[in-house]
Parts: structure tokens; sequence; C-alpha cells
């Protein structure tokens, strides 16, 4: 790839910077997802369809982009997770919650016209769990848009 054709559009990895790692890593393990081998005290690594999921000390993330640490409340980011319908995005919140996710929306009905809610992981980093009528998943579990 050379510069003029531009980035790839394509997410890879998502890295949270967490405050204590071993807890954060315990929350998405009791989530049911799966830790890699490539873990190790200083970060966790968890597989996702299509990408994968880093937990990294906040702290040092911060000192690696070269950025100050500082706590701004809302980041202005939410991670998303669709479903096939109403009923999976509800089973999926009250699992979240049962294992020590903060809520921070019930689901339901929205403006847009699909089914939302959210929770927050330890670190109070935003999860939305949706239902999408108008994007449905493939067989892989990826959101179908129009071209």
């Amino acid at each position: 790839m050379t510069m003029t054709e531009g980035l790839p559009s394509r997410l890879t990895m998502v890295t949270l910077g967490v405050t204590d790692i071993a807890r954060s890593t315990a929350f998405y393990e009791k989530l049911g997802w799966k830790k890699s081998s490539a873990s190790n005290e200083s970060v966790s690594f968890f597989h996702m369809a299509g990408t994968k999921l880093g937990l990294f000390g906040r702290t040092d993330l911060a000192e690696d982009a070269h950025v100050a640490n500082t706590e701004t409340g809302f980041s202005g980011v939410a991670l998303a997770i669709n479903f096939d319908s109403e009923r999976e995005v509800d089973a999926a919140f009250d699992h979240a919650v049962s294992v020590g996710a903060t809520p921070a929306k019930r689901p339901e009905k929205v403006f847009w016209g699909g089914y939302s809610g959210y929770f927050a992981d330890p670190d109070g980093h935003l999860w939305e769990l949706a239902h999408n009528p108008m994007a449905p998943l493939d067989d892989n579990g990826n959101m179908r848009l129009p071209e």
C-alpha cells in the first residue's frame, strides 16, 4: 500500500486503557469471552469476531500515545455489539449486569428504529447492545450495510 491509496478501512484491534488489568480481565472473562494465551500481567487480549480486544494500563497507554492521562467523563466513544433480536439484546444486557457491568441505559426502542441499551465496564467504557432491523447480521455476525 502506498500513502496515495489511503488507509485500509478495517479495524483489527480495540485497546481499552484500564486502571486494573486483572480486574478488567476477570470482568471480560465473566462475560464469556476467551482470553488469548498471548496475554500477560501487563496486557490482556481477547478473541472477537473479526477483531481483537486489548486491555492495557490506562497510564501506560496514554504514555505510549504521548497524550495526557486525564479523566474527562464521557469519552465520546461507545463500542457496540449487534444482535438478531430484541430478546437477544435483553439477555446479553442482563448477563453483562449479572457479572458486574454497570447499567447505563436499559434496552429500549430507540429513535432510529432499533432497540438498544448501554452498560459500562469497570473503567466506564461504554458498550452498546443493539438490534438494528435495517442492518441485519450476516452468518458471521457482522452487520450488513448498503454499499
